[in-house]
């Protein structure tokens, strides 16, 4: 059967909200996705809700304040990609014929302070490999050796998605950081300093999801052509504790390539057609070698492409176009609806200030504890 499109999309600005109940919070993203639709809420026929610390039937609580109606309510946990797994669920729910037309919701409170991650085991959380600056450090002083990239490069990547992110109403970070204040931020694991790592966040982005031809405005809908979800391979550096990159059973394909290469050939597209992308970039060393994996550019050669502008807005490649985690910040069920979010308005045409001229084709990318890699390709 034809694609799958997204209708409706709605977005909560992520923040603080210490005084506003998870319900409350993710409630409005999903009426603004329905109203954008041009829908009702009885013709949602089943929803995907995508969270991590909400806890039991957190899907059912938030949409209990819209109305249930009996449709089946799906909660998915998958760490940093709850909501790219939600939405894939919800296009294959819809591809398969099984639905016309489905919510797929992503959200999060976060607690305050490190992400308090259990994807580990005993003796790796004993060690504090549950940190996630500290695990993300150990690979980036690697890369960092082995491709002579600096912490200037590092830095870059913060700069340039804090750039791009004063233009987004809806980011939890909307200044603009330069060089020395990067330098002068606090030391978290070396070599990250504060702004290398992405602000946690509370917030929710909601998409509708319909069979070709069951939407209320068929000029404004996005073509879902590829939604791919890898987890890790024994032997890959990631969550590894850096000690596994180089032994030699390591896997000749990373499973953050696996899922590129799958979408790429789902979608009947390569990298060099994608007009915009947004990046995982939890921590900012981590944007460079997501960029070389996902097909952007030759391994060890992202800070040299960031350097030249390829990847910032009026490049040839914009990644992270609304600020990235960096700028926007890391709710974790609601970071890969977020990208979709922002990926469907530059395909409108609807991303204002932030706009991507002519963009046809949009690519999102978010990872996972686990580890997870999921990749979607939107075009219009």
């Amino acid at each position: 059967m034809d694609d799958v499109v997204i209708s409706g999309i709605g977005i909560v600005p992520f923040g603080y909200y210490p005084d506003v109940s998870t319900h409350s919070l993710a409630t409005p993203a999903v009426l603004d996705a329905i109203d954008d639709a041009g829908i009702e809420w009885k013709e949602v026929q089943a929803a995907f809700c995508g969270s991590v610390y909400q806890g039991t039937g957190s899907g059912h609580q938030v949409l209990r304040e819209i109305g249930l109606t009996g449709i089946p309510i799906v909660n998915v946990e998958n760490a940093c990609s709850s909501g790219t797994s939600a939405f894939r669920l919800g296009y294959e729910a819809v591809i398969s014929g099984q639905y016309d037309t489905v919510v797929v919701l992503g959200f999060e409170k976060m607690p305050t302070g490190p992400i308090a991650s259990t994807a580990f085991r005993p003796w790796q959380l004993k060690m504090g490999f549950n940190v996630q600056p500290a695990n993300y450090a150990l690979e980036a002083m690697e890369y960092m050796t082995r491709y002579g990239v600096t912490i200037d490069d590092i830095s870059f990547v913060t700069i340039n998605n804090r750039r791009q992110g004063a233009l987004n109403p809806n980011a939890r970070f909307r200044s603009e950081v330069t060089m020395e204040q990067i330098e002068s931020s606090r030391m978290i694991s070396t070599p990250f300093r504060l702004f290398h790592c992405a602000p946690v966040a509370d917030g929710a982005a909601c998409l509708i999801l319909n069979r070709p031809g069951k939407e209320a405005s068929p000029s404004r809908s996005v073509r879902i052509r590829a939604a791919t979800l890898c987890s890790g391979k024994h032997g890959d550096a990631f969550y590894q504790n850096g000690m596994m990159s180089s032994v030699k059973f390591a896997p000749s394909e990373g499973f953050v390539q696996q899922s590129a290469r799958e979408a790429y050939e789902l979608a009947g597209l390569g990298p060099e057609e994608v007009d915009v992308l947004q990046v995982y970039d939890s921590m900012a060393a981590g944007q460079l070698w997501d960029l070389e994996n996902l097909g952007f550019c030759p391994l060890g050669e992202a800070p040299a492409y960031m350097r030249k502008g390829y990847f910032s807005s009026g490049g040839a490649k914009p990644a992270n176009t609304d600020g990235g985690m960096m700028s926007r910040g890391h709710p974790l069920g609601a970071t890969g609806t977020a990208q979709i979010f922002e990926i469907v308005q530059q395909l409108r045409g609807e991303a204002k200030a932030r706009q991507v001229p002519g963009a046809r084709v949009g690519l999102t990318h978010a990872m996972g504890a686990g580890p997870n890699s999921s990749v979607v390709i939107l075009q219009r």
